[in-house]
């Protein structure tokens, strides 16, 4: 059997089921792809994550370069072994953080701006704290400060040491501030750093290559049609989405268009429950986003019936579940009084069984839509 096959194409979307296979397990597609930044689920030990129903997750390539350094986890046996984490494990790239720590930093803005912004990112411009060069970019470690350079090279080479199933192409990820012209010269050079590689690459990996090109048509286009053309595994799609979500699923849709269907695509970083429907319909099979974990230090449940902020004091005398259509052993086990006693206790537990309940949610959630999909609803 090959690497990915899909068993069902929906008659009411674009919605398709799959199956991925890896020498770690298969993977039911679509799927939630739980982020486990520094080979951890916050919060969560790997045991734990498991029993959320998580498939797969994704760890960073970035931070684990800083810290315990990749060649720790080759020592360690990869970062399967070393995280205790039996099954399947992508790494993202690295391109990221040219971003996160860049543009990103300077102006304060994620992939999806809230709201209209004024500033536009030059031709010429270069981030304050990243130096992005035509090789590759020079970073400043977050750790002790020192200068560290990262290019296509580099990030198979510490991606294929960290022994992931799947990774991904070494890129820039661009600012949703970012101009038209400063795109396009962006996009010409992810596209270089996407063949080299895949000459870079070692072959014992699953290599997806990633779709940038901004908020603008003709260039994410144009990206789809030269990244789907090269013979990568599988698919990212990544970079901004513009100033609002509403416009995130026709520029979804315009790379889908253009993609060989037959491959895998992944929707790097984006995944909240409004939008988990939506871009299953569209054709996404597999997507990651660290909102169940994130969230969830922050006190929120995600649940059947809206998000729930747990530190408010009037449920400390609610005795339910979080969620009474929910079976995690969260809620069959923990009430809404003892969870935000411990929120508001500022107790880590707290943080853990939230944690614990929201990747539940969110993969039962995906779940229940395979069966739509499988049934002929979707």
């Amino acid at each position: 059997m090959g690497f990915f096959r899909i068993i069902k194409e929906s008659d009411k979307s674009h919605a398709r089921l799959g199956i991925l296979r890896t020498s770690h397990g298969i993977v039911e597609t679509p799927a939630f792809v739980p982020v486990a930044t520094q080979a951890v689920f916050k919060t969560l030990t790997s045991k734990q994550a498991r029993e959320t129903r998580s498939q797969l997750a994704i760890a960073n390539t970035f931070h684990l370069h800083l810290k315990p350094g990749e060649k720790t986890i080759k020592r360690a046996g990869g970062l399967g072994a070393f995280m205790a984490w039996p099954k399947p494990l992508m790494t993202d790239s690295g391109g990221f953080q040219i971003f996160s720590l860049g543009f990103g930093s300077d102006f304060g803005t994620g992939k999806i701006l809230k709201g209209k912004r004024a500033e536009k990112i030059g031709i010429e411009a270069q981030p304050r704290r990243v130096e992005i060069t035509e090789a590759g970019a020079w970073f400043r470690s977050i750790v002790d400060g020192t200068r560290l350079f990262i290019g296509p090279k580099e990030s198979m080479k510490i991606q294929s040491d960290l022994g992931a199933d799947i990774i991904f192409a070494f890129d820039e990820c661009t600012s949703p501030i970012a101009g038209k012209a400063y795109t396009k010269k962006s996009l010409e050079r992810s596209h270089r750093w996407a063949e080299l590689s895949l000459a870079y690459h070692s072959k014992k990996q699953k290599l997806f290559g990633i779709i940038q090109g901004g908020k603008y048509k003709d260039l994410r286009k144009k990206s789809a049609r030269f990244i789907g053309a090269l013979p990568f595994d599988g698919f990212g799609i990544g970079g901004e989405f513009g100033d609002s979500k509403k416009n995130m699923m026709g520029m979804i849709s315009w790379v889908l268009n253009e993609l060989p269907p037959e491959k895998p695509r992944h929707l790097l970083g984006i995944g909240h429950p409004d939008d988990i429907k939506k871009i299953i319909r569209a054709g996404i099979d597999l997507f990651d986003c660290i909102a169940p974990t994130h969230y969830a230090r922050r006190g929120f449940a995600f649940t059947s019936r809206g998000r729930l902020d747990m530190r408010k004091i009037s449920f400390l005398a609610d005795r339910k579940p979080l969620d009474s259509r929910c079976k995690c052993d969260v809620c069959r086990n923990y009430s809404r009084a003892y969870i935000t006693h411990l929120m508001r206790s500022g107790e880590i537990t707290g943080m853990s069984l939230l944690t614990m309940h929201n990747l539940y949610y969110f993969n039962t959630f995906v779940e229940e839509i395979r069966r739509g999909i499988r049934a002929g609803r979707i």
